[in-house]
This record gives C-alpha cells, structure tokens and sequence, in this order.
C-alpha cells in the first residue's frame, strides 16, 4: 500500500509540474485532469470512496470540461498570458518552497520516531464512510446541505440573468422566429433559360 502511494504522488506531482510549464492551455486542463484522478486514487487509498467519486465526476466530469469548452471557444494569446509569468515567479517560488519545507519537517518528525498524529481506530466491518456521511447530510447537517443548494440555485439563475441581460449592440436569437420559419419566406426560386458557352439560350 505504502508503495503505490508514493507511485501515484510521484505521478500526481509531475502532473502538476505540467499543469504550470505547459505551453498550451488546454494541454495544461488535460495535466489538470490527470491530476484529479492521481488525487482520486490517493482518496482510495485513505478508504474515502465517497470523496474520491466525487472529485471524478464534480472536478473532471463537469469543472474540468467547462474550463475545456470555454479554452477552446476562447483565442488565448498565450504569448500575453506568458508575460506575466516572470513578474510572479518569486512569489510562487517562496510557497514552493514553503511547502517543500513544510513537507520535510513532517518527514522528518517520522523519521525520528514522534508521531504526533492521533491513531484513527480500526473501523468496524461492513463500515461504509459513504452511508455515514449521507446521514450526516441528511439529518443533522440537512439545514446547511440545504441552505447550501439555494445558494448555488441563485448563483446559476444568476449568471443567466447577467448574461441574457439587454445590451446594445448584442446580436441575440429569436428562438420563436426562428422555428416559424417558412422555406416559401425565405427562399425564391427563378426560372430562365439556361445559355451555352457561347451566350446563346437553349432551347
């Protein structure tokens, strides 16, 4: 087990080494992708079978393709984007290194033998970690979880308001119009003569 967690986070941090040195944007989703489901796989490994489903389907099966349709709708100037990246590096190198430290401090507290974590007791047979935080949801937390979901309802019908808002000199579709259509309104046929080469009409 201890082996294919150090696999996968190896793979998961090149993952994410792509993610920021990618050159395309849509190659760096794609890194970003992969990364999720590395990160789903260490969720498995901590017997969290809900939350790794969830990142799968919530992160890559929706997230993940939006940003995708939006890259590829969108002409990013990557040169633009590039420029900026310079004038950022320090700070982005003072948390890399702060998590590197961080990470080597708890590594080497285990190496010394302090384990200053709290055991997690050994779980009964049969134990679902996802029935248990369903009735969690749904019970004692069913006012929150509900709460929650009005908040993102009015957050969506919110984002269509603000997009299908009047603004001048926006082309907008007439759906109605559109189905009403008639090919005799649209479309006119002629009849002439046809002509040769030459210019004359045939007969």
């Amino acid at each position: 087990m201890l082996i294919i967690f150090y696999i996968v986070s190896a793979v998961l941090i090149g993952g994410a080494i792509g993610v920021i040195t990618a050159r395309n944007p849509v190659h760096a989703a794609l890194y970003l992708v992969f990364c999720f489901f590395n990160s789903a796989i260490l969720w498995l490994l901590m017997q969290a079978e809900f939350l790794a489903i969830v990142l799968v389907l919530v992160y890559v099966g929706a997230v993940m393709v939006l940003f995708l349709f939006v890259l590829m709708m969108l002409d990013v100037n990557v040169a633009a984007v590039r420029e900026g990246f310079t004038r950022y590096a320090p700070i982005g190198a003072l948390v890399a290194a702060l998590v590197v430290f961080e990470i080597g401090s708890v590594v080497w507290v285990k190496s010394m033998g302090m384990d200053l974590t709290t055991r997690v007791p050994a779980l009964p047979e049969g134990y679902s970690n996802t029935r248990a935080l369903g009735e969690l949801l749904y019970t004692e937390y069913l006012y929150p979880f509900e709460l929650a979901a009005v908040i993102l309802l009015v957050a969506i019908v919110a984002a269509i308001v603000l997009t299908m808002r009047h603004r001048t000199g926006l082309k907008t579709q007439d759906a109605s119009r559109q189905v009403a259509v008639r090919a005799k309104d649209r479309i006119r046929v002629v009849k002439m003569a046809s002509v040769n080469e030459e210019g004359k009409e045939q007969t």
